[in-house]
């Protein structure tokens, strides 16, 4: 059980760091990449960004579940 919720946290760790990085700071990010600045709506973030927001919650909500879950198993 702890090797699988190791392995889970492992991903997440990396995922969430990959995805990160992959957000925009004061410009570019992940849209500009794309091309995005052309489709940007008045709020002035694209569907892309969007969805890498999301997507990063998700993970960074895992990667915290794995770390609560593995603390309670390892103590």
């Amino acid at each position: 059980m702890v090797w699988i919720i190791g392995a889970i946290h492992l991903l997440s760790a990396f995922g969430l760091i990959g995805l990160v990085l992959l957000h925009s700071g004061r410009g570019g990010g992940v849209s500009d990449m794309f091309g995005g600045t052309v489709g940007s709506t008045a709020a002035g973030s694209t569907v892309a960004e969007k969805n890498l927001s999301r997507i990063t919650v998700v993970v960074a909500v895992s990667f915290g579940f794995t770390t609560l879950i593995l603390g309670l198993l390892l103590a």
